[in-house]
């Protein structure tokens, strides 16, 4: 781990680091959002990638915002990301062009590719779909030469901007249903599956971390990517899957989440405990 994405030697390469694999990575995988909360042109990316590159493995784009940018910055963005070998993700808009648009679903997808993106969310927190129709999306997106990410979620309308209040009012869906619908989706071919955090750790009174254990064994820690959605929730998948755990942060907690996964820093309750153990 002397050398950094970028090809210089890392600052303070005798210090320890816990061991990483090196991308493309099957495990450790650190997901960030891109423009949604706030904007990103491709220079912002460029600084962020300059400097944490190594540590970033997908950039998602949240809330079909490529929707609203020149095609030709979409693919500027892209391009940047490929530089680091970071893949590109669409985000979970895919639901929204099944309500709206619905003879436009494989446009869509050939659009996303040629504009340089890699994998394509099938998200459906806000559908009444059946499962056997998600598969078959995934399966049209593997068609086009694009990966599949599946989302899976415990919380009917999870993925938007509704209150605590609203989303209890929806109720919670059995983690078993979840778990089951990932395991088809991976048995098709699926990259990973987005574990959507809502129900679990997000607008909930209390977390439901036995969901989160329910999911990790039924579908395999190793296939999850969990959202986790602020430095508390990320420590806790750290603590309790271990630094290997794959992840999806906003964009501006990545230092901090790789600070914790490598052992440099972390909470009272983490401080000094993150390891990692290569027997070589």
């Amino acid at each position: 781990m002397g050398e950094s994405e970028n090809g210089g030697e890392r600052a303070f390469d005798f210090l320890h680091l816990n061991e990483r694999e090196s991308k493309p990575r099957e495990k450790g995988i650190t997901e960030i959002r891109g423009p949604y909360y706030d904007p990103m042109g491709p220079r912002q990316l460029q600084d962020i990638l300059d400097t944490m590159g190594e540590w970033v493995d997908i950039y998602k784009f949240s809330g079909g915002s490529f929707a609203l940018m020149p095609r030709d910055v979409v693919q500027e963005l892209n391009a940047v990301c490929h530089q680091y070998d970071v893949q590109v993700s669409t985000g979970g808009f895919v639901e929204h062009v099944l309500l709206r648009d619905y003879d436009k679903v494989e446009a869509y997808v050939e659009e996303a590719k040629e504009l340089g993106f890699d994998i394509v969310e099938i998200s459906s927190g806000f559908l009444a779909i059946d499962v056997d129709d998600l598969v078959e999306l995934t399966e049209l997106v593997q068609d086009h030469g694009l990966k599949a990410k599946p989302e899976i979620n415990v919380q009917f309308g999870a993925g938007g901007a509704s209150t605590v209040e609203e989303l209890a009012a929806e109720g919670t869906i059995d983690p078993s249903q979840a778990i089951a619908e990932a395991n088809r989706q991976l048995d098709a071919g699926a990259y990973k599956i987005m574990v959507e955090s809502e129900g679990i750790t997000e607008r909930v009174t209390d977390w439901r971390t036995d969901v989160a254990f329910a999911i990790a064994e039924g579908v395999g820690v190793e296939n999850c990517v969990f959202e986790a959605a602020d430095p508390q929730v990320f420590e806790w998948y750290i603590k309790h899957f271990g630094p290997e755990v794959n992840l999806f942060v906003d964009n501006s907690q990545i230092v901090e989440l790789e600070c914790m996964r490598s052992g440099l820093w972390g909470k009272a309750s983490s401080w000094g405990r993150v390891v990692s153990y290569d027997r070589g």
